[in-house]
């Protein structure tokens, strides 16, 4: 399955399976073939969304404190970040915030 979020404020942002599901628990909520995020929920998702990438990078920050103390180097992160996954998504709650319009998927 495809995550693909639509607005008439943006365009569309697409997620793999793997990647929606994750955000869609870091929002709080299960993940689901359909669903709707309302400009009125838009400033808290956008809250959770910068405090997961918060911790993740502070959680890496802390772990390379700690290799680095016992005198090893952490090998580079692989893949691709949870601020560059969140990003767009974080882009599509702004504008559509901004422009009171819904964000829906799967419809």
């Amino acid at each position: 399955m495809l995550y693909k979020f639509r607005s008439k404020a943006s365009g569309d942002v697409i997620m793999t399976s793997e990647v929606g599901d994750r955000l869609m628990r870091l929002l709080g909520r299960e993940p689901a073939p359909q669903g709707i995020f309302q400009p009125t929920q838009m400033p808290e998702l956008i809250r959770l969304l910068e405090a997961a990438v918060h911790d993740e990078e502070e959680a890496r920050r802390r772990a390379e404190a700690e290799a680095a103390a016992e005198g090893r180097t952490l090998p580079a992160p692989k893949g691709v970040s949870l601020r560059q996954r969140v990003w767009p998504l974080v882009d599509m709650l702004r504008r559509c915030a901004a422009e009171d319009k819904d964000i829906v998927w799967g419809v």
